[in-house]
Order: C-alpha cells, then sequence, then structure tokens
C-alpha cells in the first residue's frame, strides 16, 4: 500500500481546503497555487498512487472524476469556452503528490499542451 498524502487528509477534512464537492468516490477543491483562474483537483477518496496503480476496481472512481469535472466546470462558467483536465503520472510527467488527480483548469485561452520543438 501506498503512503498517505496531504490529500487523504483533506479527503478527511483533517487540513483546510476549499472543497467543491465530495461524495463517497471522490472530492474536487481549489488548488492553492492555482495556474488559471479556474485551477480545481478532483482526487479519488480512496489511494491511488499513479496511473500506473489503476485497477478495473477504478473505474467507477475514475469516471466519477470526470462527471465532477464537467458539473464544477459548468458551475465556474467555463464550460461553454472550454477547459483542460490533466492527470500526470510520475516524474517525468511532472507528477508532485502520488494519489493520481485530475487538473481542471480554465478561464482564459490556456494556449498548446506542450511546446513545439
Amino acid at each position: 500500500m501506498a503512503e498517505e498524502t496531504i490529500f487523504s487528509k483533506i479527503i478527511r477534512r483533517e487540513i483546510p481546503a476549499d472543497i467543491l464537492y465530495q461524495d463517497e468516490l471522490v472530492t474536487a477543491f481549489r488548488d492553492i497555487a492555482p495556474q488559471a483562474p479556474t485551477h480545481i483537483l478532483i482526487i479519488p477518496n480512496h489511494l491511488i498512487a499513479t496511473t500506473n496503480d489503476v485497477k478495473a476496481s477504478d473505474e467507477k472512481a475514475l469516471g466519477r472524476m470526470i462527471t465532477v469535472a464537467a458539473k464544477l466546470a459548468d458551475e465556474a462558467g467555463i464550460a461553454e469556452d472550454g477547459y483542460r483536465l490533466i492527470m500526470n503520472c510520475n516524474k517525468h510527467g511532472g507528477q508532485e503528490v502520488y494519489h493520481i488527480h485530475m487538473h481542471l483548469l480554465g478561464g482564459k485561452p490556456l494556449g498548446p499542451m506542450l511546446s513545439r520543438g
């Protein structure tokens, strides 16, 4: 089993976070260092360290992450103009917290995902 993360403590509300959504499968909260006007993290309530560790039994939580992202994008008023969903995996993918999470970013043009070259 992977070690507990700061996200585990947010799910249990042991440390403060601006939680926008929580149910039995997922929790969503504002990023503390936003990279866009809207920057929300959506996480499964059970610890999955990386996308490499996802099992078939995790599909319901992962699907819920996407439906919650769409709901929050609509509530934030960014659904029509568009938004980006990002999941990073391991060091080269830019993962910093080893509890999978989806970034919901929007509220301005986000530009290309990667620079060309």
